[in-house]
């Protein structure tokens, strides 16, 4: 079988893509794959390490606030547009793929529409809860809609296509165990709260996250791993500044960035971070209870439609970033953990919504929809 991955400029996009392929491999070690992503991304740098073949056309989306500066990207996005379309149907023709799958992005755009308009198969996995608006795009046409989350569905003008598969989970997440996990990171008995903002940082999540830590290194009844982000040289001046002395509280952690999550997410009891789809993904996996600050910087605000997905079923609890504090913060935190059980019913609720068996679903319909 020959199969064509389209997807890029996030990790949220190329990681479900990687997964999908990977695990096509492990089944079909004799499938060929080809990987098409946009020049620059980042996706350029990945896909080759994960050891698969990739190629590359130049794509960029539209600016919405129209400057000087943004109109001129516009109009180079324009002709963009229509070079990466013959771009991505010369590709196409020369791998001559049986399907082709797209996982968002500006770049599974015109490839996945190429394959369409020369009669391949395409299927689209969609990570949100709002689609995207690639996926609204390619979804009328495509052979198969892949939802990570059901509610996407009503967002959709066409829906008899629509599967639910969940996003793929790293095995590394799902294998991680947690009394190993507190005793390798060197835990008491005491409730461990992780919280992050991404790898390159969040700068609200962070000034919460000071105060927080400050008053937690006053009562100490809970310990604590945060990463901080490297694009936030300030944080730790601010930690420092709301009474966090790192000598006299062990219990708390301050990383630029956490290379263990998978461990550290077993160890958790409470979660804090973005709600990003690979995010929550892995919370529900692991069943954890979470604080979710949706950013309000990304398209279609889809981290808040995410994020509610999980507060509408009791499986999460959301702070928005407009109506956040480390008052805020430290309270909802005190909240959730002095309650008997509230935590652990929250985590019970996430964990009954998750996927663990995404990449099989995803495979055999990519088996099941592809040109014969």
């Amino acid at each position: 079988m020959r199969v064509l991955f389209a997807g890029g400029g996030t990790a949220g996009h190329i990681n479900p893509a990687l997964a999908a392929a990977g695990y096509l491999r492990e089944k079909q070690p004799d499938a060929q794959i080809l990987y098409v992503g946009n020049k620059g991304g980042m996706e350029e740098r990945l896909v080759p390490a994960a050891g698969f073949k990739f190629r590359t056309i130049r794509i960029s989306g539209f600016q919405r606030k129209l400057t000087v500066k943004n109109i001129k990207r516009n109009v180079q996005t324009v002709f963009r547009v229509f070079s990466a379309s013959a771009e991505a149907k010369k590709i196409i023709k020369e791998f001559q793929p049986d399907i082709c799958v797209g996982t968002g992005g500006y770049v599974s755009g015109p490839v996945i529409r190429a394959a369409q308009k020369l009669g391949i198969p395409t299927v689209i996995h969609e990570q949100n809860a709002y689609p995207g608006v690639t996926t609204k795009m390619l979804a009328k046409h495509a052979d198969c809609v892949m939802l990570a989350v059901e509610d996407a569905k009503k967002y959709l003008e066409r829906t008899d296509n629509c599967v639910f598969t969940g996003n793929p989970v790293r095995m590394s997440v799902l294998k991680a165990e947690r009394a190993a996990s507190r005793r390798a990171l060197g835990l008491d008995e005491r409730p461990l709260v992780l919280s992050f903002g991404g790898s390159l940082g969040a700068a609200a999540i962070n000034r919460a996250a000071a105060y927080m830590l400050g008053e937690s290194a006053k009562e100490k009844k809970f310990q604590h791993i945060h990463g901080y982000g490297q694009h936030d040289e300030k944080f730790l001046d601010e930690a420092h500044e709301a009474g966090v002395k790192e000598a006299e509280n062990p219990q708390i952690r301050m990383l630029e960035y956490i290379h263990n999550m998978p461990e550290c997410l077993a160890a958790a009891d409470l979660v804090i971070g973005r709600a990003g789809a690979i995010t929550l993904t892995e919370i529900e996996a692991t069943g954890k209870c979470s604080i979710l600050i949706p950013s309000p910087n990304v398209a279609e605000n889809h981290q808040f439609h995410n994020a509610m997905a999980l507060v509408n079923r009791n499986a999460a609890v959301l702070i928005e970033e407009k109506d956040l504090t480390g008052e805020k913060l430290w309270e909802t935190v005190k909240s959730i953990l002095s309650e008997p059980g509230r935590a652990e019913e929250i985590g019970r609720n996430a964990k009954g919504m998750a996927v663990l068996d995404a990449n099989d679903r995803i495979y055999k319909i990519i088996c099941e929809k592809a040109k014969r």
